[in-house]
């Protein structure tokens, strides 16, 4: 059989682009597979007004050029979930997005493009808790320590650097009886640096000569905007947050052996029945999303790396042999946001400074660990995002219509809008939140499951997420501590979000290792399939954040991918 690659990634977000320079540096051939537009590319100077090319496999190829023109740090032409240049949907921003469906009243927040949901995460780097791990997972934390090590070197990932918010965050922890900790692997409670995959700080920002419009640093200039994609840097490579697309993808298209095809919608994984082994993956079928032409693909290995929920929706449209956890377990960390707005002279009291400026440094640089609950981390946006997640999201409707407990630690609670709101964004500047991201339970009725409507890539997939009473118990617990913590650090008004349960974020754990793959993240049921995204994890990590995770699996597979097909 003619093969056009000697292993197909589908998908070039969080894992695809790690397996790729992985298995090229041992000389494999890698044809890397991208449903949406490339940035930061000569082949596409308009990815999303023109087609350009098909395919990249040159690192010369790379501009940091093109890549100022497309990130424009504008909050609705880059984060419009419908328009926006970081939606899941086609490069050809005058098309709609591509369909999901959701049970209830939900947002998914995923992107499509070269990097992935990588290009408008925060960058939060940190470890699974070992007691998430040990004894649940079909592996050990142990065995994990030595990839998450590998990729914390690579990206780099790095304490991060704190401004004002984090100062404030840590003040009030302290008063509220909370200790520092300084490890990886978190064990108790306490609060830390956020470990964060953005290159440091560097020192010549602090010299008045220095020209920021040349961009000329290599290194983070804690301007913000992290989530509208950083263009930060005088190479692609040097890009100070390190989205696969600036990371991984450099270093995969140096070993001369990945070639890298986006706008290219993967809709079946081909398979065939060998006479010894049963079932085994041989290619692909695509959709070129510019021209709506379709053509096949051919290779000894495919790995699935398109995410949480476009993993398992290939594999049921895929008609792959029926599993009962293909698509089941889905977990998203029961999100919640509770903030606190500040005086001037208490920060000034507290920083020496009028107001913190949440705007300023990286999104979110602070974190509050709770091994068997959650996490907590203070975060800052630009002011229409933060308006939106803060007093536009919420299950406990207008907040003039609700009457707070009398023991409740916030003030409000639910919507805000009119004039309130007009009061709470001139508070703005002195205004701290903190994101919460909770421990929730695998719950088998959880999970992606297929539409009776179809698009153009096939059916598409249904979002079905309920938490359980334990999780919404956790996710109370946690907005306790959080107000407590900023109730300590001198907060004058406290409102809790209380955001609806399907808030999309760190979706994970829909195709599970050990259940619907083997222990090397290989297909039980198909030889050669192997998955490498935020659908292998076999829980929520206990609520840290799932890429770095994702990252180290993917490594330890390629290793595996290695071991098995290419020795």
């Amino acid at each position: 059989m003619n093969r056009d690659a000697d292993v197909i990634i589908i998908g070039a977000g969080a894992g695809g682009p790690v397996v790729a320079k992985e298995l090229g540096e041992q000389g494999i051939k890698v044809l890397l597979l991208e449903a949406g537009p490339w940035y930061g590319n000569r082949k596409w100077p308009s990815p999303n007004t023109d087609p350009g090319g098909i395919s990249s496999s040159d690192y010369e190829d790379l501009s940091s050029e093109i890549l100022d023109r497309n990130f424009t740090d504008l909050e609705d032409d880059m984060n419009n979930f419908v328009t926006g240049k970081f939606r899941w949907g086609p490069a050809n921003r005058d098309l709609p997005p591509w369909s999901r469906e959701t049970l209830n009243k939900g947002l998914i927040w995923q992107n499509s493009g070269v990097g992935g949901s990588t290009l408008h995460y925060f960058a939060n780097s940190p470890r699974a808790y070992p007691s998430a791990v040990d004894n649940i997972w079909p592996i050990s934390y142990d065995e994990l320590i030595p990839y998450y090590q590998k990729v914390e070197t690579i990206l780099p990932v790095y304490p991060a650097p704190a401004t004002a918010k984090e100062d404030l965050f840590y003040y009030g922890a302290e008063k509220a009886g909370w200790e520092a900790i300084n490890t990886f692997n978190v064990t108790r409670p306490g609060f830390r640096p956020q470990p964060n995959a953005i290159l440091r700080p560097d020192p010549r920002l602090n010299d008045p000569n220095f020209d920021f419009a040349l961009q000329e640093s290599i290194g983070c200039t804690l301007r913000g905007h992290c989530v509208n994609g950083c263009h930060i840097g005088p190479t692609i490579e040097s890009m100070a947050k390190r989205s696969t697309f600036a990371s991984y993808i450099p270093s995969a298209l140096q070993t001369g052996n990945v070639e890298v095809r986006p706008n290219t919608f993967v809709t079946k994984v081909l398979t065939e029945k060998g006479s010894n082994e049963g079932l085994r993956a041989t290619g692909v079928l695509y959709r070129d999303t510019w021209t709506g032409e379709t053509g096949e693909l051919r290779a000894q290995v495919v790995v699935m790396a398109a995410g949480a929920i476009e993993t398992p929706r290939l594999w049921l449209n895929s008609e792959l042999p029926q599993n009962p956890w293909v698509g089941k377990g889905l977990v998203n960390h029961l999100f919640d946001c509770v903030s606190g707005i500040f005086d001037e002279k208490t920060l000034i009291d507290i920083l020496g400074v009028p107001s913190i400026d949440p705007f300023i440094g990286q999104n979110s640089a602070a974190r509050f660990d709770h091994p068997g609950l959650g996490v907590i981390q203070p975060f800052g946006l630009t002011p229409g995002l933060f308006s939106s997640m803060v007093y536009s999201t919420s299950d406990s409707g207008y907040n003039f219509l609700n009457t707070p407990r009398d023991d409740a630690p916030w003030d409000i609670e639910g919507l805000v809008v009119g004039q309130q709101l007009k009061e709470f964004m001139e508070d703005y500047p002195r205004t701290l939140s903190l994101l919460i991201f909770t421990d929730d339970e695998v719950n088998q009725n959880n999970g992606i499951s297929l539409s009776n409507r179809r698009d153009e890539n096939g059916f598409i997939p249904v979002i079905s997420y309920r938490p359980s009473k334990k999780d919404i118990e956790n996710r109370d617990r946690l907005a306790v501590i959080a107000a407590d913590i900023l109730r300590k650090a001198g907060a004058k008004k406290i409102i809790r979000s209380n955001w609806p349960p399907e808030i999309f974020i760190h979706i994970q754990s829909t195709m599970r290792i050990g259940l619907v793959t083997d222990t090397d993240c290989e297909a039980h049921q198909v030889k050669g399939l192997y998955i490498a995204d935020n659908s292998i994890q076999y829980n929520g990590l206990g609520g840290p954040n799932p890429t770095l995770t994702t990252q180290a699996l993917a490594t330890r597979t390629s290793e595996k991918i290695i071991m098995k097909y290419f020795s």
